[in-house]
């Protein structure tokens, strides 16, 4: 049986080209970039290479991009670096509900260190009120850590209009844009953001590798200590095979466009929804699947029927889905985003599962699951 993959947002395939480019580098790039001799600059320039396709990317320059291990060491750096450079100014903290695992634990670690941390309230599509976060920025507030896209929901913040209410304040813009990175448009410089995380592995990049973008204009404390690596600012040895699969990645998404990829996955987010609909299936979608949302997710409550039995039972048929995000679905907590998004009370938090759509899906693969999940659905819904 062949299975069919539906769970890139929590991880994505290698692209065939990533991997033939990770395979040149490992044979033929094997010195340590920080050398002088000449196999160290060649690493150097395979470095620095990526890079600037990178930072091209964002609209940022090539000296603010610091390669990291993924996008939690990325955001853990932002914000304890922020927190503990700037506990003079403030020690108020704005982020929200429904941020990732690697936001919300360093919160709480400052949380009990004394800061003062406000998490804003989501609508029940997953989205934040502007006013109440601009009721909440106070002089003493030093931070606001808010994610660009939403890994269970799919929900684009508004990013840009963020950035205009943090300027102008004390406060440092943090954006978690790990879901964001090639499924929408990202511009540093424009959308004002101080810091942004970027994870290779939600790319068809190599796991393992992220990278954090951080406006010269600021400086904050290395969260990891020891070289003079990245430009002083992060040290240990970089990987420099898998910074070219980086490279490679990114560039890959700028050549197809944010927006091609947005109406391939929303025509496979409507071959869903019509199978539902023709199968007169109980349903409700978490989130939406409109413009203010990515469509590289689709959210559903099968109604009555279980996240645990449903998952199981699409796994035995093939289809990987998940119950929500990645890093909290091996425990039997229920999602902290559609508690926040719904009431810990509500059907939806335990009868929901995430599908998320990569480059590689194709139309017959998700009209196949569409009719498996549909012909499930009644089965269950029918026994009722």
């Amino acid at each position: 049986m062949s299975e069919i993959y539906l769970d890139n947002a929590a991880t994505t395939p290698m692209s065939p080209k990533v991997i033939d480019v990770i395979t040149e580098e490992m044979k033929n790039t094997y010195g340590n970039a920080s050398s002088t001799y000449q196999l160290g600059r060649k690493a150097r320039r395979v470095i620095d290479q990526a890079r600037h396709q990178i930072a091209s990317a964002i609209g940022a320059k090539d000296g603010e991009i610091i390669f990291t291990s993924g996008g939690s060491e990325s955001n853990n750096t932002a914000i304890f670096g922020t927190a503990y450079s700037r506990k003079e100014v403030g020690k108020k903290i704005i982020t929200t509900k429904i941020e990732h695992p690697s936001v919300l634990n360093p919160m709480k670690r400052l949380e009990e260190q004394g800061y003062d941390v406000v998490y804003l309230d989501v609508d029940e599509t997953g989205h934040i009120s502007l006013d109440q976060l601009k009721k909440e920025l106070t002089p003493d507030t030093i931070l606001v850590s808010i994610m660009a896209v939403n890994n269970e929901v799919g929900s684009i913040m508004p990013i840009k209009e963020i950035g205009k209410l943090v300027a102008p304040t004390n406060a440092y813009f943090h954006v978690d844009a790990v879901q964001g990175m090639g499924t929408i448009d990202i511009d540093v410089k424009e959308m004002q953001i101080d810091f942004l995380s970027v994870s290779a592995h939600k790319i068809n990049g190599p796991k393992f590798l992220g990278f954090l973008y951080e406006n010269n204009d600021i400086t904050i404390p290395d969260l990891v200590l020891g070289g003079e690596q990245e430009m002083k600012r992060r040290a240990g040895t970089e990987n420099v095979p898998g910074i070219a699969g980086f490279g490679e990645a990114v560039k890959e998404l700028m050549e197809i466009g944010h927006d091609q990829i947005q109406k391939k996955y929303a025509r496979f987010q409507k071959i869903i929804i019509d199978e539902l609909d023709k199968e007169k299936i109980k349903y409700h979608i978490n989130g939406g699947v409109g413009k203010n949302e990515s469509h590289h997710v689709l959210n559903l409550q099968i109604d009555g029927v279980s996240t645990t039995v449903l998952q199981t039972m699409l796994d035995l048929s093939g289809f990987a889905v998940s119950g929500g995000s990645a890093c909290t679905a091996g425990s039997l907590e229920p999602s902290h985003v559609l508690i926040a998004c719904f009431g810990p009370d509500s059907p939806r938090v335990k009868e929901s599962i995430r599908i998320s759509f990569g480059r590689y899906n194709k139309d017959s693969e998700i009209q196949e699951f569409a009719e498996r999940l549909a012909k499930l659905a009644k089965e269950k819904q029918n026994k009722e």
